[in-house]
C-alpha cells in the first residue's frame, strides 16, 4: 500500500484503520512532513544526562528522582505523576484500569489511540464528532451527561485546534474522569493547559516529551492527576515501565533551562506555523479552518487522496486524513517546519493541484 504499508486488522474499525500512524506515510527519500516531532539537534542539557545513565543500565531503573522532578514542574505532590513508556502507554493504563466505566466517550477528529485502547479493552465507545463548520471547536455540551470516562485533546491532534481551558474543565464532574490529550500542550507555550489545576474532580491529564524535544524513539510521557486514581492506573502498569534513559530524559525536561527553552521554541512554532497557513490558504481550494495552534496544520486539500500519493512522487510525506473519524480523504495533515521546507513544499503542492 503506497505511503501507509499494510493495515493493522486489530485496530480495523468500520474501514477505518485507527492504528494509521504518521511514522508508515514516510519513506527513503521524502522530507517528513507526516510525523509531528521537531527535527533538531538535542541540547546538551539533554543529551549529557541521557548518555551518562547509559553507565546505570545493570540496576533497575528508579523513577522517584524523575517523578519528584515532574512533579516540581507541575507544583503537584509525587503522588500525582505517573512516568510512562509515552502518553499512548498512559492511554494504554486508563482503559484497562478503568474497565467498569458505563459509558466511555471520545471527542473527534484526534489521535486515535485511546480509542482504539478503550476498544481493546472492552469499552464500548460513544464518539462526539466535532463540525467542520465550527471550525473543530470543542462545546462542552455535546458530550453526553451520563459520560463517565471522557477524552479530549488540547490542543487537538490532527485539526491544531486549542480549545479554551475553561470549556474543557468544563466537562469535569463528580464520578466522571475526564482524559485530556495535552501531548503537545508544550507547543503552545502551554497556553490553556490544565496541567496546574487540582481542583478538578477526576482530571487526568497526559502528557508527552517526544515531540519537543524530538524523542519518539526514546518512549517518555506521564499523566498528572489525584493520587488515588493514579494508583489505578499504577496497578495495571507492568514493573519497570520506564527504561532509566528516558527517566533521565524526563528529569532533564522538567528542569528551568527546559521550560524556559519550551516558551522559545513554541513562539518560534508560531512564526513558522503562521508562514505554512498563510501559503496554504493562498492555493486554490485548499482549506484551513480556524487558527491553527500546535506543530501541525490540517488542511481540506481537492482531491486529497491523489495529491497525497503525488506529493509522494515529488519528495514530500504528509500525513493522510481518513484514518481520524470526523474526517476524509480530502484532509491532510502537514508538520509545521522551517520556511524553506515550507517553501519547497508548497511549490510541490501547488504544482500537484495544477496538475
Amino acid at each position: 500500500m503506497p505511503g501507509g504499508g499494510t493495515p493493522d486488522p486489530s485496530f480495523i474499525l468500520d474501514g477505518m484503520d485507527l492504528g494509521f500512524h504518521g511514522d508508515r506515510e514516510v519513506g527513503s527519500g521524502l522530507v517528513d512532513l507526516a510525523v509531528n516531532v521537531r527535527q533538531a539537534p538535542m541540547p546538551p542539557w539533554l543529551a549529557e544526562p541521557i548518555a551518562a545513565s547509559l553507565a546505570d543500565l545493570a540496576a533497575y531503573p528508579d523513577p522517584a528522582p524523575a517523578t519528584a522532578a515532574v512533579a516540581a514542574r507541575h507544583a503537584r505532590p509525587a503522588g500525582e505523576v505517573l512516568l510512562t513508556a509515552g502518553a499512548a502507554q498512559g492511554f494504554v493504563l486508563i482503559a484497562q484500569a478503568l474497565r467498569g466505566a458505563r459509558r466511555a466517550v471520545v471527542v473527534h477528529p484526534q489521535f486515535t489511540e485511546p480509542e482504539a485502547a478503550l476498544r481493546h479493552a472492552g469499552h464500548e465507545v460513544t464518539r462526539v464528532v466535532l463540525p467542520e463548520a465550527s471550525g473543530f471547536a470543542f462545546d462542552p455540551a455535546l458530550v453526553p451527561d451520563d459520560a463517565d470516562l471522557v477524552f479530549v485533546g488540547n490542543p487537538t491532534n490532527p485539526t491544531s485546534v486549542l480549545h479554551p481551558a475553561e470549556a474543557v474543565a468544563a466537562l469535569a464532574r463528580p464520578g466522571r474522569v475526564l482524559v485530556v490529550d495535552e501531548a503537545f500542550a508544550d507547543t503552545t507555550g502551554e497556553v490553556e493547559s490544565l496541567a496546574g489545576r487540582r481542583d478538578l474532580p477526576g482530571l487526568v491529564v497526559v502528557r508527552s516529551l517526544t515531540k519537543t524535544w524530538g524523542l519518539a524513539g526514546l518512549r517518555i510521557g506521564y499523566l498528572l492527576g489525584a493520587a488515588d486514581l493514579l494508583a489505578r492506573f499504577a496497578a495495571v502498569q507492568p514493573l519497570w515501565a520506564v527504561s532509566t534513559p528516558a527517566l533521565a530524559a524526563a528529569a532533564a525536561c522538567a528542569s528551568p533551562a527546559a521550560v524556559a527553552a519550551e516558551q522559545e521554541i513554541a513562539a518560534a512554532l508560531a512564526a513558522d506555523r503562521d508562514h505554512l497557513v498563510a501559503a496554504l490558504r493562498g492555493l486554490p481550494g485548499v482549506v484551513v479552518e480556524g487558527q491553527p495552534s500546535s506543530s501541525f496544520v490540517l488542511a481540506r486539500v481537492p482531491d486529497g487522496g491523489r495529491v497525497r500519493l503525488a506529493l509522494r512522487d515529488l519528495g514530500y510525506a504528509v500525513r493522510r486524513g481518513d484514518t481520524f473519524p470526523g474526517l476524509g480523504a480530502d484532509w491532510l495533515r502537514i508538520a509545521v517546519r522551517d520556511t524553506a521546507v515550507t517553501d519547497g513544499f508548497v511549490s510541490a503542492l501547488r504544482k500537484t493541484l495544477e496538475a
